[in-house]
């Protein structure tokens, strides 16, 4: 009770007061709009780029964390794509979006304050590790299984190319490179670029909280309630359990199991339904499973912290 309490309870307060801001009319949507463009291509990806450039990539890199963590996710995605397909009865396409729903897990906005107030800021490079891996790695697989599906037969020679100029496109991905190029080089910055960039990542995640409360407001529960639970099952559930299995067999050390099981734990995050609006799949699908899954991963976060030693 104490977890819940003091570790899980004030970050969703926080979501909750964005939720009940916008609801209530004291701060308006196209606000929220404007302030999930800063988190997610300013903020976040400055976070992303001050962590990484400044990480001791040896210590955190660390393939039993990154294949523990990444099976689970592997295994989520399949077991969407053909749930949805074979079980549910969904076109190929369709199927893919929501595979990707149950792959995506909102490792940056619910991931990183969770596994800070649980353990503190010192276990944060496990989760670093994870997040610069986690947008190449989800993009990658889930545009390329999509294409795939979309070409039905015909020439993917050009596959590679959209998959990489789809995933450069993104601010996060670039803000991860840019830490790595910096990392790599020792290039030194300037005080006044790291003082500012300080400033903004000291932001990051209270704007990033505030934010995703405003945009549950604008996700109705909508779609079919069967492939809804499916998702959250499989989010929640599945994937964090066989990342449990998978770092108990690779003997994965303490820290990192924290890090990959509580980050494995989150519920879909938005970029589910970024992805779902680009191919115009599974929209509604992928906004309610945003909207029910943070719900009940306020249990099922729970769940797992008292499983985590």
């Amino acid at each position: 009770m104490q977890a819940l309490i003091d570790v899980i309870l004030p970050v969703f307060v926080l979501i909750g007061f964005g939720y009940l801001a916008v609801w209530r009319k004291y701060y308006p949507e196209s606000g929220v709009d404007g302030l999930m463009r800063y988190t997610q291509h300013f903020a976040m990806p400055c976070l992303l780029f001050s962590a990484i450039a400044n990480m001791d990539l040896g210590d955190a890199f660390n393939w039993p964390l990154l294949v523990s963590f990444y099976t689970g996710a592997a295994c989520g995605f399949a077991a969407g794509l053909f749930g949805a397909r074979f079980v549910f009865g969904r076109d190929w396409e369709e199927s893919v979006a929501i595979g990707f729903c149950c792959l995506f897990s909102n490792s940056l906005m619910l991931g990183l304050p969770l596994t800070e107030r649980a353990y503190g800021p010192e276990a944060l490079s496990g989760n670093y590790a994870i997040v610069a891996v986690h947008s190449p790695f989800c993009y990658g697989l889930g545009i390329t299984v999509m294409e795939i599906v979309r070409a039905r037969g015909s020439s993917v020679a050009a596959l590679p190319a959209k998959v990489l100029k789809a995933m450069f496109r993104n601010s996060l991905v670039i803000g991860i490179t840019l830490g790595f190029i910096v990392n790599f080089s020792g290039l030194p910055l300037p005080t006044p670029i790291t003082g500012a960039l300080d400033l903004i990542v000291r932001s990051a995640l209270p704007a990033a909280l505030f934010g995703m409360g405003g945009v549950l407001v604008q996700y109705r529960p909508e779609g079919d309630l069967k492939v809804i639970g499916f998702v959250c099952a499989v989010a929640l559930v599945l994937h964090p359990a066989i990342t449990y299995a998978m770092s108990r067999v690779l003997d994965l050390g303490t820290a990192g199991m924290r890090s990959a099981i509580l980050t494995a734990s989150m519920a879909p995050g938005i970029n589910t339904y970024v992805f779902a609006s680009m191919y115009g799949k599974a929209r509604r699908v992928a906004a309610s499973s945003v909207l029910f899954a943070t719900s009940l991963s306020i249990v099922t976060i729970w769940m797992w912290l008292h499983v985590l030693p």
